[in-house]
């Protein structure tokens, strides 16, 4: 069987409050944000926790996605950059290097495509994660807690949505490269 999620992120200010989401249906999805963030932040994180709420089944994932960033770095840049030590081809870090190396972590042995998805045009899941993602960077931006959704059916206990979000590390590097997995959809 094959998932099919669509996952976003949102930043007021950008930098300011942000927010992430995944998205399957009204019954089944995630969100979450910070305080002080990024909207790449987001769309990180908003791929990052789809994975882990689906990690306990072996289902296809087929990820939406609005943000090409996202999907480049995981699918194109991510494999260059651990081989460098994670930095880019100009020698400087990897942005956002904590939330990748989570995300790299997390995919492995898992069967993934991506799809790029236009943003803001009425792609029904797409405005869906956007709107989850856009309500929780608002919720923090009046200082209360995101409505983090239902989450996935049978995700471990402490698995996002159910859990707190915690803003991201300042990026750092690491010369442990792992294998990566990848099937690739554009």
């Amino acid at each position: 069987m094959t998932i099919t999620a669509s996952a976003d992120g949102s930043a007021l200010g950008n930098p300011g409050p942000a927010g992430w989401a995944w998205y399957i249906d009204d019954s089944t999805w995630g969100a979450g944000g910070w305080p002080h963030g990024t909207n790449n932040m987001g769309e990180l994180k908003a791929v990052l926790e789809l994975f882990r709420a689906t990690a306990h089944v072996d289902d296809d994932l087929h990820i939406l996605c609005d943000s090409q960033y996202v999907i480049n770095t995981i699918t194109k840049w991510m494999p260059g950059w651990k081989r460098k030590g994670w930095r880019k081809g100009d020698g400087k870090p990897v942005m956002n290097l904590d939330l990748i190396k989570e995300i790299d972590e997390a995919i492995v042995g898992r069967r993934y495509t991506f799809e790029w998805v236009k943003g803001h045009i009425g792609h029904v899941m797409n405005e869906a994660a956007d709107a989850r993602a856009r309500a929780a960077a608002e919720a923090y931006a009046r200082k209360k807690a995101p409505d983090t959704g239902p989450g996935f059916p049978g995700a471990a206990a402490g698995t996002p949505a159910n859990a707190p979000s915690a803003p991201a590390p300042a990026p750092t590097a690491s010369a442990a490269p792992a294998p990566v997995q990848q099937d690739t959809l554009f």
